[in-house]
């Protein structure tokens, strides 16, 4: 019998029954899937097969990947134009003070070196785009914030984002094991990453629409080409990485952006096409975090732990505000943004487990930090999104 296809077949059931019975308390689905990964995973039931769990990393770079092309199919020309210099401090400011608030703090509490407390603030110093993305487009959807753009900005600078946090978290790594690093090349390093990441997805959406122009695609054959394109552009950031700084996975938003405001009847199809691909990858994604989490050590850690991320979040709500001083957000809209930021999730998992892996004193520590992080904001901030969004947006009409 092929354990693999039995895990899948068994984590897509379990996960489509757990989230319908947690929408009848509105309560948001991936909770019940991170639960199911824990229960089936080597921490729990164990039965999870080792190939399965092997491919996590890469079932999470195929999530963000169609998650970002969903973004970019819903972002307009104009809301970036109206979003601004927000979009991109948001990209940056609340990153950096997160991850350098807990880089101070985690050595007092922890009893870690301030190099080791730099790795950790930047793992957790990412927003997960697998819970803020859908969360923006359902807000999009419903004209919530729309007016100011709120839901384009929060996009916009999630994707620069963990660009941001990868790339200064690489940087403690490399001064925790003596690398030369160049502190100058890194602050100039990441612009120019997010620029060719801009550049490089532009002309991959132009290379696509000339296609589709010219040969007659069904939107099924689209959405394959559109998938495969980011996938591709994904694989060859991390290829000269090291070499070329390259911002991937914006340029796979970019890549989505380019077929709105091009072909915006046909971006709406794909759209819904990209929608029903996301069922899947959610269930599977989620379900391979939860089957990640150490709960018996994320437990032996959990006040000190709650401790670094409450304390983290508090600065990175600050870098928020900073980052929308003088727009024309109230402060109701102010909170809202604070907290959609506060979601941690794919991002952790992906990188939190390096440096257990590189052999690091503290790498266990991290994991299981990284842990509570997920468990703590991810339920507050996608409820807050879901709750607050009517409360505190304006629908526009």
């Amino acid at each position: 019998m092929d354990q693999i296809t039995v895990n899948l077949g068994i984590i897509i059931v379990l996960g489509i029954i757990s989230t319908k019975l947690l929408d009848r308390f509105q309560i948001p689905g991936f909770i019940g899937l991170i639960g199911i990964g824990v229960l089936l995973g080597p921490f729990g039931f164990n039965f999870l097969h080792g190939t399965f769990l092997a491919l996590s990393r890469e079932l999470a770079t195929l999530a963000i990947v169609i998650l970002l092309i969903r973004a970019g199919l819903g972002i307009s020309q104009d809301s970036i134009r109206k979003a601004g210099r927000p979009a991109i401090t948001m990209g940056f400011l609340p990153s950096i003070f997160e991850g350098m608030s807990v880089a101070i703090i985690a050595p007092f509490i922890l009893g870690i070196s301030f190099i080791e407390g730099g790795m950790l603030g930047f793992v957790l110093g990412a927003v997960a785009p697998a819970i803020l993305v859908p969360s923006m487009l359902s807000l999009m959807d419903r004209g919530l914030g729309t007016k100011k753009s709120i839901p384009t900005i929060l996009l916009a600078g999630a994707s620069a984002d963990d660009v941001v946090a990868i790339t200064i978290f690489s940087s403690f790594l490399g001064v925790y094991f003596g690398t030369n690093v160049n502190i100058a090349w890194i602050i100039i390093g990441i612009p120019i990453s997010l620029i060719l990441g801009l550049i490089s997805g532009f002309l991959i959406g132009i290379i696509l629409l000339n296609l589709f122009r010219k040969w007659d695609f069904s939107p099924t054959e689209k959405v394959l080409m559109i998938l495969s394109a980011g996938l591709l552009l994904n694989g060859l950031s991390q290829a000269l990485d090291g070499i070329v700084p390259i911002a991937g996975l914006l340029g796979v938003m970019v890549i989505g952006f380019m077929m709105f405001n091009r072909t915006p009847k046909v971006a709406i199809k794909l759209s819904n096409k990209f929608r029903k691909i996301w069922v899947l990858a959610e269930i599977v994604v989620f379900v391979m975090l939860g089957a990640q989490l150490n709960v018996s050590l994320a437990v032996s850690l959990l006040i000190p732990g709650l401790a670094i991320v409450s304390f983290g979040l508090l600065f990175r709500s600050i870098g928020v505000y900073v980052s929308l001083l003088g727009t024309n957000l109230n402060l109701k809209e102010k909170i809202f943004s604070m907290i959609a930021y506060f979601p941690k999730a794919t991002v952790q998992a992906t990188i939190g487990a390096i440096p257990f892996a590189m052999g690091i004193a503290s790498g266990e520590i991290i994991i299981a930090i990284a842990a509570i992080g997920i468990i703590f904001s991810a339920p507050i901030g996608a409820i807050g999104i879901r709750v607050l969004g009517d409360k505190l947006l304006t629908k526009d009409t």
